[in-house]
């Protein structure tokens, strides 16, 4: 059996945050709530092939570049850039999960260092954790604006151990992305996996060391 971690890595989009209620907001401006995945995959390719050919844009320009070309063949309701000011903005009103909160504090008991790492920024990490009470539980909020690369690159999970001040091999990553577990476990860190989405977790990426339906039964896997 591995020992306790001593650093529980959060990612933040979709695993702490519920992203959900944005695909209202495509509804809201005359586009399908569908193009809400879309709109998210897109950017996330967008921001994965930058990392693989040695560049990197932040998170908010890479979401309206892509939201600007999923939104470009909808029959919009108002003009395109209003449009997305719209969506966007719904990053703002987002919540955490409602296994979330729980989760974060009995991570905490055992005195385990938690931090987020996230492709997005740490301003908004930060206001998520704050309406949702548990900012206060987190020893920093990590975004890859500081790193060398998005995520999954192993520069991004390096950085985090280094800000840390901790061996990587110390560390283990929560996350609902197969490709973010693939790249946390190719980088040295252990992996807890929460399969909310309730889709299989694809069997050419890396097995994660833990995996769970919920942040609270991860979480007591984690400490036990």
């Amino acid at each position: 059996m591995q020992p306790r971690p001593s650093v529980i890595v959060f990612d933040v989009n979709e695993t702490l945050s519920d992203m959900a209620p944005l695909a209202a907001r495509f509804s809201d401006v005359g586009a399908p709530e569908l193009l809400a995945k879309v709109w998210f995959a897109s950017l996330l390719r967008d921001g994965f092939a930058l990392a693989a050919t040695g560049g990197k844009e932040t998170f908010a320009r890479l979401a309206g570049g892509a939201l600007q070309a999923v939104l470009a063949t909808a029959r919009l309701n108002r003009p395109a850039d209003d449009a997305i000011k719209h969506v966007l903005a719904g990053f703002a009103d987002l919540g955490v999960h409602p296994d979330g909160p729980d989760g974060v504090r009995f991570l905490r008991q055992p005195g385990l260092r938690l931090v987020t790492l996230t492709n997005g920024s740490a301003d908004v990490a930060g206001r998520l954790l704050t309406i949702a009470g548990i900012h206060g539980e987190f020893e920093q909020l990590l975004s890859v604006d500081d790193a060398d690369a998005w995520k999954p690159a192993p520069t991004a999970y390096a950085y985090a151990a280094r800000r840390c001040s901790a061996g990587i091999e110390q560390m283990l990553l929560v996350a609902v992305h197969p490709w973010d577990i693939h790249g946390a476990h190719q980088a040295g860190m252990r992996t807890g996996w929460i399969s909310r989405q309730e889709t299989p977790y694809p069997d050419y990426f890396a097995v994660p060391d833990l995996r769970a339906p919920d942040l609270g039964t991860l979480a007591w896997q984690i400490v036990s």
